[in-house]
């Protein structure tokens, strides 16, 4: 599974307070997304592109267990590489179906702007607008079919194991 698009970067220890903020919490999904990083970068969610790709350094989602990733997806996003990323929210994007990789240097790879380029299947990182590559853990089989699938809710509705999301 490859996702390609255009590089959004973020520093260190972004918490989820700052990815789905306090006042966003009882409106509808739609403006929710409105408010993604309304505290540290007013008006990046309308600059956003769909496909677009987050770059961060260490420890992104650090902090509660807003559920970030998923108003992430919401917004468009193709997907989020980081140096490290907390465990439950990685957990989150996996279970959202929302792609992510991680791994020491990915940050130093790209430059806002950058064109990026990544491969959950085989880890591979691609910076399209240098030419720089960097070679991560990839994520296990079991993990990218829920990615690829949208997913856990759409692993298990088609299964049959729940009733189909609408």
């Amino acid at each position: 599974m490859k996702v390609t698009g255009k590089v959004w970067k973020f520093g260190h220890d972004i918490n989820t307070d700052l990815i789905f903020p306090h006042t966003a919490f009882r409106l509808p999904p739609k403006e929710q997304i409105k408010l993604i990083f309304s505290d540290n970068r007013p008006g990046w969610a309308d600059e956003v592109q769909p496909g677009d790709i987050i770059v961060s350094e260490q420890n992104f989602g650090t902090g509660s267990s807003r559920p970030g990733a998923v108003l992430l997806k919401n917004l468009g996003l193709g997907g989020m590489l980081s140096d490290s990323i907390n465990g439950l929210f990685f957990r989150n994007c996996v279970s959202y179906g929302f792609p992510a990789l991680q791994g020491p240097g990915i940050s130093d790879l790209f430059e806002e702007g950058d064109v990026a380029e990544f491969d959950l299947a085989t880890g591979l990182i691609k910076n399209l607008t240098s030419g720089k590559a960097l070679q991560v853990p990839a994520l296990p089989e079991s993990m990218v079919e829920t990615v690829d699938a949208g997913g856990v809710f759409e692993v298990l509705a088609a299964k049959g194991l729940i009733d189909p999301m609408v």
